[in-house]
């Protein structure tokens, strides 16, 4: 039981480190709680112009999913323990200890998860997320769908029912995080990018 919540105590102070904080620090980029969108994601953090430091982020939020996740399997827990950890490194990226309770939107941590899940899953995920915004250009958009798809798929490609229950979880809480998005979104004034 200790080893147990060691594990996920772990996963939660893992997910809380903000790679956009972070690489921004590094460039020497504003912090990007500060401009834009406010949240400190790979999307708002390539509105500083910096190509490299937002594919940083992308690469390092979801990179704490996936560690986690694998860590988890390769220690030799079960199905259920695993998807607790999934579970405990996306609400630290949601709501990291280390800023005030106040993270991302959890797109690529979920990403990661996702991957370690499954590479199909995460594959499926990505393609869907890329096929999206490549029509409609917002990242928004694209997540909201992506992230709605990822039970379905983890359903079809998954023999464990924890992990297709823990999809539907990120997945609502991944919305839930997107609120304000859909909201303008509905409203038409959601920020594409290449929209004038």
């Amino acid at each position: 039981m200790m080893i147990d919540s060691a594990f996920i105590l772990a996963a939660y102070l893992l997910g809380s480190i903000s790679f956009g904080i972070v690489i921004s620090k590094l460039f020497g980029l504003p912090d990007p709680r500060t401009v834009g969108s406010g949240n400190p994601g790979a999307t708002n953090v390539l509105r500083s112009g910096k190509k490299l430091a937002a594919l940083l982020t992308l690469l390092g939020d979801a990179a704490k999913g996936w560690l986690a996740v694998f860590i988890a399997q390769q220690w030799g827990f079960d199905a259920d323990m695993v998807c607790l950890v999934a579970l405990a490194v996306f609400i630290g990226h949601l709501y990291p200890v280390y800023y005030g309770f106040k993270g991302g939107k959890g797109v690529a941590t979920a990403l990661g998860v996702l991957l370690a899940f499954s590479g199909w899953l995460g594959l499926a995920v990505l393609l869907t997320w890329a096929l999206v915004f490549a029509i409609w250009r917002y990242s928004s958009l694209a997540a909201l769908v992506a992230a709605s798809m990822a039970p379905l798929y983890a359903w079809y490609l998954l023999p464990s029912e924890s992990y297709v229950w823990t999809a539907l979880v990120l997945a609502l809480l991944l919305i839930w995080r997107h609120r304000s998005n859909i909201s303008k979104l509905l409203a038409g004034t959601e920020a594409g990018f290449g929209k004038k």
